[in-house]
């Protein structure tokens, strides 16, 4: 009898030591898969955020990248009130217009809006498509022309209207640019920083929104004048 109980002890023992083998095998297994989850989504999570932050930077980086080699010019838009004061200094001039680093193309569809055959030369290809698209979206795309272009590459020698958004590191060079190539008749409006040498003929505005227009044949000294001769008379 009391064999009969042991055995039977022994294999109870056997049993229960077998269930709690499983028992923990089964939550290892648990644990495990658990833990694998848990990887698996801290794998996504961390995908969807990298991802995310290169989408981002992916777009955004064209929009801030320098717009011109040879300076940092970082894209800054136009605000409302330079575009009034740029249309100020048009108005009564008529001919081509450039804008240098024409970002978004607010100026250029600005002045075509006003009847200028308007071009824009920015070196940033994000920007010059969605200028396109814009000009497009508000119907002047017709008068309107947007070029990817190193403005120090670019000859503006038949524009008699020229925009310029600069920084003062450019101002010097791009003076002595345009006076060497454009003609006596030509106005250049400078926005946010003034050419370091010529003496602005118009200023509006304040601040950033401050527009300074330069008439070429004045800042040149080329203006004609008329001599009156007068005859010599015999003594």
């Amino acid at each position: 009898m009391w064999r009969r109980q042991r055995t039977f002890l022994e294999a109870f023992g056997v049993m229960a030591k077998a269930l709690a083998n499983g028992s923990q095998a089964a939550g290892t297994q648990e644990d495990c898969e658990g833990g694998s989850r848990r990887r698996s989504w801290g794998l996504l999570v961390t995908a969807g955020v990298g991802g995310t932050l290169v989408a981002l930077y992916a777009v955004a980086t064209p929009f801030v990248a320098p717009a011109l080699r040879k300076v940092c010019l970082p894209f800054v838009p136009a605000t409302s009130a330079q575009i009034q004061n740029v249309l100020k200094m048009l108005e009564n001039r008529s001919g081509s217009l450039v804008d240098i680093g024409s970002g978004d193309g607010r100026i250029v569809i600005a002045a075509a809006k006003k009847g200028f055959k308007a071009v824009g030369y920015e070196l940033n290809p994000w920007l010059v498509w969605y200028s396109r698209y814009r000009a497009w979206r508000d119907g002047v795309h017709q008068n309107t022309r947007f070029y990817i272009s190193d403005l120090w590459k670019v000859s503006f020698s038949h524009y008699t209207n020229v925009v310029v958004f600069g920084v003062p590191q450019m101002m010097p060079q791009l003076e002595k640019k345009l006076e060497e190539e454009l003609e006596c008749n030509a106005r250049i409006i400078a926005c946010r920083f003034p050419f370091p040498c010529w003496i602005p003929d118009h200023t509006t505005g304040e601040g950033i929104d401050t527009v300074w227009a330069y008439d070429l044949k004045h800042s040149r000294g080329c203006e004609t004048k008329n001599l009156e001769i007068t005859p010599e008379t015999e003594s």
